[in-house]
Parts: structure tokens; sequence; C-alpha cells
């Protein structure tokens, strides 16, 4: 299998960086292959621009556009690694998603409506956040941000979430329960692409 990973954490020695890590050497260790797009390594112009917008409608895709829909294409599995920032995707994913999942590559619409034009392909989330997982869990936030996330893109798109880790409080954890929370990443790839 072909795995896309999108990460999105501006510092290399974040617990993200590690989360990383240990998704690339799973997958590698389960005999695939794994293509990195690393956001910010990148300096990926989130932006949405008019320029962007009227070449599209033209059939011109600007050529980073271009780029990493080439890599999601080829991908048969697309994991986006991220920390959540007020609740929500860093800005420069959230401009990854407005400018690469445009219409006519992600979705179209026809007379039924909605067509899923990443279908076959299968997803997983990983985040972190500050907040302790039991205040996220209380108050709704952890089904919203799957909401949001798992049905609003990867769904939306055609993409089949197999899994959405959330992992709370990583500021203030101790190293025992961040190796905690790397055994469920490794765990997780081997338990759904093994």
């Amino acid at each position: 299998m072909k795995h896309l990973i999108i990460y999105a954490h501006p510092h290399t020695n974040s617990f993200n960086h590690a989360i990383l890590d240990t998704a690339v050497s799973s997958i590698k260790r389960n005999g695939h292959d794994v293509v990195v797009r690393d956001l910010y390594e990148l300096s990926f112009q989130p932006v949405l621009t008019t320029v962007d917008t009227a070449s599209m409608r033209k059939g011109v895709i600007p050529e980073d556009i271009k780029t990493e829909q080439l890599h999601i294409t080829e991908a048969d599995v697309i994991i986006f690694i991220y920390p959540i920032w007020w609740t929500g995707l860093p800005a420069i994913l959230k401009g990854y998603i407005d400018r690469v999942f445009a219409y006519g590559f992600a979705y179209a619409l026809d007379e039924e409506g909605i067509v899923k034009l990443l279908k076959g392909k299968k997803g997983l989330i990983i985040n972190t956040h500050g907040t302790p997982k039991e205040v996220y869990d209380q108050i709704g936030m952890t089904d919203g941000l799957k909401i949001t996330s798992d049905t609003g893109i990867f769904d939306f798109t055609g993409i089949e979430t197999v899994d959405h880790l959330l992992f709370g409080s990583v500021p203030n954890v101790d190293d025992s329960a961040r190796k905690q929370m790397l055994q469920t990443v490794k765990q997780t790839i081997q338990t759904h692409f093994a």
C-alpha cells in the first residue's frame, strides 16, 4: 500500500513529530511505501487566492496544488497528523484542504448531488490537544472534531475513515503516558494496515 502523511506542526522537537516518526517507522515495518508532506517544511502557501480559483475554472491547476493532488491520487491511505488549535485544524492545514481538496478533484456535483471523487482510499487522523480528553468528551468537542474532519472532509470526498486518534493533555502528561500514546499509534497502524 502507498501511504501519504499530511503533517502540520512547526516544531521538529514536538510530540506530533514523535507521532510522525512512529507512524512512518510502523508503516515501513509493515512493508508499505510512505510519503510525508510536511506542510511547514514545504512552506506550503495556504491561502486560496482569486488567481487560484480563476486558474482552476479554466482547467489550469496551479503547480503547487497539482503536486499535492498527484500525491493524493497515488495514495491508498491518507493520514493527517496535526495538533488541535482553537478546536480545529492549524491554518496551514485548513488552507491545504481549501486549495488541494478542490471541486473537480476531491468532489463534484451532478443531478443526484455530491460525487465523492476520492472513493477507495482509507483515512486515519491523529490529533493532539492540551485539554484533558475527559473534558473534550464531556463537552462534545471530541464528537465535534470527528464530525468536522471524519465526516466533513474524509467522508465528503469518499475517503473511508478507519480511525481517529485524539490524545489529550499532551503538554501535561509524563513520558510514560506519551510512550503509551505512541504505542497506540503503532497498534492502530498494525490493526488497519498490516
